[in-house]
């Protein structure tokens, strides 16, 4: 039993208390329960799995096939252990874009060079896996210590911040439509309790959906929804599938996005571990790896560079429910739904102001992820070095402060990152 490569999963019903009883990553909710909390799963890191890959000019359907398998892989890596969801990177978007020359509409040309650069990030990744796995994880954490962490996930948060904003301002009414979503979220939050409560996102949103409707369809108020695209899809269609170009340049600009990817990990296993009160670094090594063997995997068919999502981590900190067991059914609904283009016109259904309401709500949970993982370890702001650091890594990241040596240009998010870890480095006192 203890030497065992999977957990046993022991069976919680997690419906008695009304605050919610905390269900670990070795027990299990009861299959109705399990299922419908993979559901919920699927709605968090949707609207960034799908928009990363549309900002890219990837298929998106295609990136829902990969994040399930890219899961599974991961799953079976860590042994069942460390509860996560792999999705579609935002860390790639810039470097893509400046590599392949995207114009932001429809299919991208040069998808194949873009892959290329992806593969190399994951073998990359990999390689940092295979190292952690040998020497473990001091030398990371000596480069990454909470401090760190914390405001690199934080940033990851606020530098989403305006594409969520950005997408539900363009009109008075989606930008009142996305406050009610948020509205609704909250009042799911609050006021529930039991399985309601715990599918918050999922609740919230069908909820702003229909009052949407109602609103748009019923008393044109707004731009109403179009069901026919939905009837006109098909049930099943294999996605767009795209073989990698191995192109020197390309590969050399979007490897170390590794990096940022290591640091996402970290923090989001750390922010686990917190949350779950078990250490989970014991498992770093294979968690990297299989984050770049499913990163190597989705970029050789044409999927995106993946990565944890801290979506998925917001709501398992406001769920309480850690069980790994979730997040395969997760996997296996998105790879069902991978390769359901009727799915994809369901979802494309949903209005850009109710996913907008949505995502300004789970953004917001991946930077308090980040101010957890502050808190949780301790992190003393009262030390000009973890302040400087903390600062400067939050304004570089929110700002999108883009760095550009010649070809290459680092957007917001891998400034900050590298930011953060170069300026811990020069400015915390030795010995100390």
């Amino acid at each position: 039993m203890a030497g065992s490569y999977f957990p046993q999963w022991r069976v919680r019903s997690g419906t008695s208390d009304g605050q919610g009883q905390v269900i670990a990553a070795d027990e299990r909710l009861p299959m109705p329960q399990t299922v419908a909390m993979g559901v919920q799963h699927v709605v968090a890191m949707f609207g960034s799995t799908v928009l990363a890959p549309l900002l890219m000019g990837f298929d998106p359907n295609l990136a829902i096939l990969m994040s399930g398998v890219g899961t599974l892989l991961f799953f079976l890596l860590v042994g069942g252990r460390v509860p996560s969801y792999l999705g579609s990177s935002f860390a790639f978007i810039g470097l893509v874009i400046a590599v392949t020359g995207y114009a932001g509409q429809g299919p991208n040309a040069n998808l194949g060079v873009a892959l290329g650069g992806i593969v190399a990030c994951g073998v990359v990744y990999t390689l940092i896996g295979l190292l952690v796995g040998i020497v473990g994880t001091r030398w990371i954490e000596t480069l990454m210590p909470p401090v760190v962490t914390g405001s690199v996930v934080a940033v990851i948060g606020l530098n989403l911040a305006p594409i969520a904003v950005n997408g539900v301002t363009g009109n008075n009414f989606d930008a009142w439509m996305a406050l009610g979503t948020v509205l609704c979220v909250g009042l799911v939050a609050v006021f529930t309790r039991g399985m309601m409560q715990r599918l918050l996102i999922l609740i919230g949103l069908l909820l702003a959906y229909v009052i949407y409707a109602i609103l748009t369809n019923g008393a044109g108020l707004g731009k109403p929804i179009d069901f026919s695209s939905v009837a006109n899809a098909a049930w099943f269609g294999i996605p767009g599938f795209a073989a990698p170009v191995f192109k020197a340049e390309a590969m050399a600009l979007l490897a170390p996005v590794a990096i940022i990817l290591v640091a996402e990990n970290l923090g989001h296993i750390k922010a686990v571990s917190a949350m779950t009160g078990q250490n989970l670094d014991k498992y770093m090594g294979r968690a990297f790896i299989g984050d770049g063997l499913a990163t190597i995997l989705s970029g050789s068919v044409g999927g995106t560079g993946v990565t944890t999502y801290a979506e998925n981590i917001g709501v398992m900190a406001v769920t309480k429910i850690y069980s790994t067991l979730v997040f395969v059914v997760a996997a296996v609904i998105a790879i069902v739904l991978g390769f359901s283009p009727k799915f994809g016109a369901v979802i494309l259904t949903i209005p850009g102001a109710v996913l907008g309401g949505v995502s300004i709500v789970v953004f917001g949970l991946i930077t308090v992820s980040g101010a957890r993982i502050w808190v949780e370890n301790k992190v003393d702001f009262s030390n000009n070095t973890n302040l400087i650091v903390a600062a400067v890594t939050l304004v570089l990241g929110a700002g999108d402060f883009t760095l550009k040596l010649g070809g290459f240009a680092l957007g917001g998010i891998g400034t900050a990152t590298f930011g953060a870890i170069l300026l811990y480095a020069l400015l915390r006192k030795r010995g100390a």
